[in-house]
């Protein structure tokens, strides 16, 4: 009898349980935001202001990297998002990437084959951007490279062509994007010799920009002085091939690539919200040719950029996402190598005051001039590298081997040319390549590799960002937590 009522009793329990699971509100047991009313589910406020950065060629490597030659007491923003996740970036043809297939996977959420400018593998169907997307909401737009403005990246978010080498097609799609701000870099696609490659000419760049109501600001002056709500096409400092100096070149009266975010946020602010794309190119650019220096000094520039939009997200914390991420890594960069086993020097890296393309530049005058010698050359190595330190024990200190390898890639360089050919600089990168062996610096190549990428979030909709997944949803998962859709056609 006693155990009947042991089991009678646990009925009623059970029962009242079961009664009780019935009838509580499901938003008791839902997640905050995505509460279930009669079956539909309630989203969350949409984020109305949006930032993605994108450090071209920036593997996890280059972020560590970075962070190890920041002043002591200092980090990385990016590195304090609390939110981390990583994604692949091959593209539908090819396991490593270019930045076109990868730059369109982050722009439109879908694969293209390499070199490909937002157009699908067909080269026949145009691929909408969040870009655009964004701007058909209502949004104001703005794209910011430290790179040409044109180059591949910047330009999958608002041009589409089948390859990302026809710069001037590219660079029209500019004005006719109607995006409302434009800043960083020059364009390449205005430069004579691609004007000579094209097809169709539909005139002058600067022309058809200040028709379609762009103003043009050529310095920081110029653009501090552009209204709020006017579209604006801003570059400053630009080299040969359209791009913002490297970080550890640049002077003060060139506009740094944070500057160009700054006034780009105060540019595009408004209550309907905006899209800002911003693109560390020159990261990719010192990873092509092994300069870890310049490499690390750019992204932490690219980190100032981002600062500038951490600091928007804490005046508007509820309306604002940054999310951060590469569109590839570049170089196969590791940080420890044979020659070092587990010892790092990194702060070696400091006695760089140049970057190698900067050094070139002057090793190319000194060709030209036929009047540097060798130890006049290992003497600018000193100044500029730190390398021949006058003791032995110096990791900086150079032996005889190797001054007769730098002097055998002077030689090279500085041998008079034959007709119609064209003796490479090979001292630059020997030079660049010697401190980074002591500074246990290792590098796999020139190109880029297939090394899965970090992306860093914080905001509105962060957390979708978490985990392991690929580039395309990256876009996606923007779109859609913006409520971004494509235009009909």
């Amino acid at each position: 009898m006693k155990e009947y009522r042991q089991k009678k009793s646990l009925f009623r329990m059970l029962s009242i349980a079961l009664l009780l699971i019935i009838i509580v509100p499901a938003s008791t047991f839902c997640p905050k935001n995505q509460t279930l009313q009669a079956g539909v589910k309630v989203r969350a406020p949409l984020p109305q202001y949006i930032f993605l950065f994108t450090g071209d060629g920036m593997g996890p490597a280059q972020v560590k990297l970075s962070s190890e030659l920041l002043e002591s007491g200092h980090t990385l923003a990016m590195t304090s998002f609390p939110v981390l996740g990583m994604a692949t970036t091959h593209a539908a043809d090819r396991l490593i990437t270019d930045s076109g297939a990868a730059g369109t996977a982050l722009a439109t959420g879908k694969k293209t084959t390499i070199s490909t400018i937002s157009m699908a593998r067909n080269h026949l169907d145009t691929l909408r951007t969040i870009a655009e997307m964004a701007k058909v909401k209502g949004m104001r737009t703005g794209i910011v490279s430290s790179v040409g403005i044109d180059d591949a990246t910047p330009a999958c978010f608002y041009a589409h062509n089948a390859s990302r080498t026809n710069l001037y097609d590219i660079a029209v799609q500019m004005a006719s994007s109607g995006f409302d701000y434009f800043g960083g870099g020059y364009c390449l696609g205005a430069s004579p010799e691609n004007l000579a490659k094209t097809k169709v000419f539909k005139g002058d760049i600067i022309t058809l920009m200040q028709s379609d109501h762009y103003l043009l600001a050529r310095n920081s002056e110029e653009l501090k002085a552009i209204h709020p709500g006017t579209r604006c096409w801003a570059y400053s400092g630009y080299d040969s091939k359209g791009a913002l100096s490297f970080a550890m070149d640049r002077n003060e009266s060139e506009t740094s690539l944070a500057e160009f975010t700054r006034e780009g946020i105060r540019l595009l602010n408004n209550p309907k919200g905006f899209f800002m794309m911003v693109e560390g190119g020159k990261i990719d650019w010192a990873c092509h040719a092994n300069d870890a220096a310049a490499a690390a000094y750019d992204v932490e520039a690219f980190d100032n950029a981002i600062k500038e939009a951490l600091a928007f997200y804490h005046r508007r914390p509820r309306e604002t996402l940054i999310v951060v991420t590469a569109d590839h890594e570049c170089g196969g960069l590791s940080l420890g190598n044979a020659a070092n086993g587990y010892e790092t020097r990194f702060d070696l890296l400091r006695h760089q005051k140049i970057s190698q393309q900067r050094f070139a530049e002057k090793v190319d005058t000194w060709k030209q001039r036929g009047t540097v010698t060798f130890p006049m050359a290992l003497d600018s190595v000193k100044v500029y590298f730190g390398l021949g330190d006058v003791n032995a024990a110096s990791p900086l200190a150079l032996s005889t081997g190797d001054c007769y390898t730098l002097q055998q890639a002077y030689l090279a360089t500085m041998k008079r040319e034959e007709a119609g050919t064209k003796s490479n600089d090979t001292f630059s990168p020997t030079v660049t390549s010697l401190l980074n062996q002591r500074a246990a610096i290792g590098w796999s190549s020139n190109a880029h590799t297939a090394v899965p990428v970090q992306v860093f979030a914080i905001g509105r909709g962060a957390e979708a960002f978490m985990g392991f997944y690929d580039n395309t949803d990256i876009a996606k998962k923007i779109m859609q937590l913006a409520g971004l859709k494509p235009p009909v056609q």
